[in-house]
Parts: structure tokens; C-alpha cells; sequence
């Protein structure tokens, strides 16, 4: 493998890796309402787990409350059952027509537990990071001992590797931040 081919794989699997870190921080709850809050249930759907969102119309009206609006009516009961199998701890109020979810506030206790949470979903996005350098800086071993290329090529390519890893460590650690303060916030 050249040194493009290896710094390209290894930059596409640390965006990845931000993606995903970017996509948990959004299923957390802040005491704000969203339907991205949402995102990670799903629905028995003729036997296969479907979003919630390919099933109902998902708005959040005002800061303390979700409301799904089902594309089929026949949908309510199991959208509701989803919602009170989930992790979000929060309880449907289903009227026949919509469900309606009312987002408590958060006590300090519980906003502290969330930040906490964050660190560690940060951490091991960062591990994940870290693993993906250490497979590019393989790649360039093996590259260098194969005589696809320099020893000088091999070290360049390794401090490029670095200089990925910090980047995207600090794109986490910011996404972090400014998740931790939203939460503290309210």
C-alpha cells in the first residue's frame, strides 16, 4: 500500500469513528426535547426492527414535549410499546391518534451522571481512534518491511498519522464540551 492509500483509509475510519461518537451524543437526554432523542429505538415491524422515524412523523412542539404522529394508525400500540421498552425512561400518553412524550426536567444528580456519561463515551471514541493509528502505523511497517517503501517514508507517513489522531481527538473533545454544557446548562 502506498502512503496515500494507508493516511486515506485511516482518515476515513477516524471520521467514522467521530460519526458514531456524533450520533451517541445525540441520543442522550438533556431535559430538552428532541426528536433526535428517538433515533436509536426501534420498532417490531413485520418481524424486523425498524426507526421510529420511517413509521411516524416525529416534531417536538415545545422544549418539554415529542410528539409522533404515526403514518398508519395500526402502528400506535407497538411505537408505544418500543418507547416504554427503551432505555429513555420516559412514559407514552397515547390519545388513539398521536403519542405524545413529556420530557421531565432533570435533577442535578442526573445531569451530573449524563456529563459523566459523555467522558465516557469521549474516552472510548478516542480508544477508537487510537486503535485505527495503531492499524495505519502497521500498515506502514509492514509497507517499509515488504520494500514498498523508505524508512524516511514509513516515519513521514507515521507522524501524518499523528497529526490525524490529534485532530480528531480535539473534534471529540470540543463535541464533548459543548454536549457537557448544553447538559449543565438548563
Amino acid at each position: 500500500m502506498s502512503t496515500d492509500e494507508i493516511l486515506l483509509d485511516c482518515e476515513e475510519r477516524l471520521e467514522k469513528a467521530v460519526t458514531v461518537f456524533r450520533d451517541q451524543l445525540r441520543g442522550l437526554r438533556t431535559g430538552r426535547a428532541t426528536p433526535a432523542l428517538l433515533d436509536n429505538v426501534r420498532v417490531e415491524y413485520f418481524g424486523s426492527p425498524t426507526p421510529i422515524k420511517q413509521l411516524a412523523q416525529i416534531s417536538a412542539p415545545d422544549p418539554q414535549q415529542i410528539v409522533i404522529r404515526p403514518f398508519n394508525a395500526s402502528d400506535l400500540k407497538e411505537i408505544e410499546k418500543a418507547i416504554r421498552s427503551s432505555d429513555l425512561g420516559l412514559a407514552p400518553n397515547n390519545d388513539g391518534k398521536i403519542i405524545r412524550l413529556t420530557i421531565p426536567p432533570m435533577s442535578g444528580e442526573q445531569r451530573n451522571k449524563l456529563v459523566k456519561r459523555v467522558k465516557e463515551l469521549a474516552e472510548d471514541a478516542k480508544v477508537a481512534c487510537r486503535n485505527i493509528r495503531r492499524d495505519a502505523n502497521k500498515a506502514f511497517d509492514t509497507a517499509e518491511k515488504n520494500g514498498e517503501m523508505t524508512e524516511d517514508e514509513r516515519d513521514s507517513g507515521k507522524e501524518e498519522v499523528q497529526k490525524l489522531l490529534k485532530n480528531y481527538e480535539s473534534q471529540i473533545d470540543d463535541l464533548a464540551e459543548k454536549k457537557s454544557k448544553e447538559i449543565l446548562e438548563q
